[in-house]
């Protein structure tokens, strides 16, 4: 039985912003899969494109030994999302606010974003990333 888009959702949340493993990520990802950052700039650390599992694996690995924004620490409990389906059973949205906790006197900051996902055998075939690059620099 197919995975639902909530379980392919979950899975690759568990396995990216929550646990930050790179293998378990690329793992979510069809061997000829494709993530994109669209509004990355090109000469950004973080990837604005990477196609294929091993090219996932080891460029989401190098950001995640860089670690995160300084200050910027996610706060799961309060971000949430919403998944909308398509006439397209192999693509869903994810409309998402994602809370980071305030630092000394800032108050907590909220970034939305939107992310498109295309699945193929009950994995991602294409990510599509909509989120403001200053999240990740």
């Amino acid at each position: 039985m197919p995975r639902t888009p909530q379980q392919i959702f979950e899975s690759y949340i568990h396995a990216g912003p929550l646990s930050r493993d790179a293998d378990a990520l690329a793992e979510a990802f069809t061997e000829d899969g494709v993530f994109e950052a669209p509004f990355v700039p090109a000469d950004a650390e973080f990837p604005r494109r990477l196609v294929g599992r091993e090219q996932i694996r080891s460029a989401m690995a190098a950001h995640y030994a860089r670690g995160g924004k300084a200050g910027r620490t996610p706060n799961f409990a309060k971000s949430s999302f919403v998944l909308h389906t398509t006439t397209d059973p192999d693509v869903f949205i994810a409309e998402i606010d994602t809370v980071f906790d305030g630092d000394g006197d800032e108050g907590d900051t909220t970034a939305s974003l939107v992310q498109i996902f295309r699945i193929r055998d009950d994995r991602i075939a294409r990510l599509r990333d909509y989120f403001a690059p200053d999240l990740v620099d």
